[in-house]
């Protein structure tokens, strides 16, 4: 049976750190003319010697982008359905021992949570829970795929890992597309992030995916939270992740998202600093890797950098989010998982992309076209 484990054990994070951070400006070059890019080209593109080219790579990853994907710009919503979560995670604030009033929708307010979007103009949902199978389990997932299938075109889901039986039933109940980050890739870090509970389990998060591909999902969404490891690191092992995939499940799509440590109610303070300017070499660094890969940046980020990487490579973004359970209507004042920065409305996001000739597409795109 495939899985992405065995390549993983075939690599040392030391030495693909210290490969990164080896990359000279001979190899940047190579990298930047190099027409059928691989991960030795992409270790160049994110290492430090490459900081002088970085108007360059922009340059190229802005038009890749716009002969792949057209001026056009995937917009989506996250509906946060229960913070319920058996996990103690560092950087979370639904972890288990955060101290905060707990929150499950239930069927009603689940169609207010959509009637708003739907009034919103989006046609794509992200289902976010908090990670608790005895609360919000593949029963009560499928219940709400049902539900929302009616107001929404795509639904994705970003909650814990199943299994790949579960998986194929969320299928069958009109699920589009799973989100599953592995935070990190580095096995000691992993341990000290999540000490307690079914996410404690490194080795089956990280296999998520094969069972995603298994279970034939039209699309899966990769990343790392930028924060708890060196950032090169862990995108490296993300391109890894994401090559491996591409090559095993063909037939799915995939996505590669950009979080960074945010504030929340307890606080983690980042291990390792990433910039705007080493966030935006990264995305630059992953559309000249991967022409069709979905890059995607949430509200986490500030307005003005989110304004400026709407034109250097990335094709997914969401506007107005809300990360508490019923945030949008039900319950707009409890605690959320993580501050939002970028905090305008739909409307404005979209009359700002507008406005730098980017057209909003309120539902997948590939299905759009």
């Amino acid at each position: 049976m495939n899985s992405f484990k065995k390549l993983l054990a075939e690599y040392s994070w030391d030495r693909e750190l210290e490969s990164i951070f080896a990359k000279s400006d001979a190899d940047v070059q190579f990298a930047l003319q190099n027409r059928k890019r691989g991960l030795d080209d992409f270790k160049a593109l994110i290492s430090p010697a490459a900081k002088p080219y970085l108007e360059q790579m922009a340059k190229q990853s802005r038009q890749i982008t716009k002969n792949r994907f057209g001026n056009i710009m995937q917009m989506y919503a996250p509906m946060y359905l229960s913070n319920e979560c058996q996990n103690i995670c560092t950087y979370c604030g639904f972890s288990l021992t955060n101290k905060i009033p707990r929150r499950t929708l239930t069927d009603d307010e689940i169609k207010r949570e959509a009637e708003f979007l739907k009034n919103k103009g989006y046609d794509h949902i992200l289902l976010v829970t908090g990670e608790a199978n005895s609360k919000v389990g593949v029963d009560y997932m499928s219940n709400a795929i049902q539900i929302l299938k009616s107001y929404f075109s795509n639904i994705s889901i970003e909650i814990q890992p199943l299994d790949q039986n579960e998986y194929e039933r969320l299928i069958q109940d009109g699920l589009y597309a799973t989100l599953v980050y592995q935070e990190t890739y580095h096995r000691e870090t992993y341990k000290i992030h999540h000490p307690k509970g079914k996410k404690s389990n490194f080795d089956y998060r990280l296999a998520t995916a094969d069972r995603l591909g298994r279970a034939g999902i039209h699309k899966v969404g990769i990343g790392a939270l930028f924060g708890l490891e060196d950032w090169r690191a862990d995108s490296f092992f993300t391109a890894l992740h994401l090559k491996y995939l591409q090559k095993t499940y063909w037939k799915t799509r995939y996505s590669i998202s950009f979080p960074r440590l945010r504030p929340f109610s307890g606080g983690l303070e980042p291990k390792v600093e990433m910039t705007d300017a080493d966030l935006l070499q990264l995305i630059c660094a992953y559309r000249l890797l991967d022409e069709d890969v979905e890059l995607s940046i949430s509200t986490r980020e500030s307005e003005v950098f989110r304004d400026h990487v709407a034109h250097l490579g990335i094709n997914s973004m969401s506007a107005e989010s809300k990360t508490n359970p019923g945030g949008y209507v039900v319950e707009p004042q409890s605690l959320e998982q993580f501050e939002i920065s970028d905090e305008r409305s739909t409307e404005v996001i979209a009359e700002m992309l507008h406005q730098n000739g980017i057209e909003p597409v309120w539902k997948d795109w590939e299905k759009s076209w």
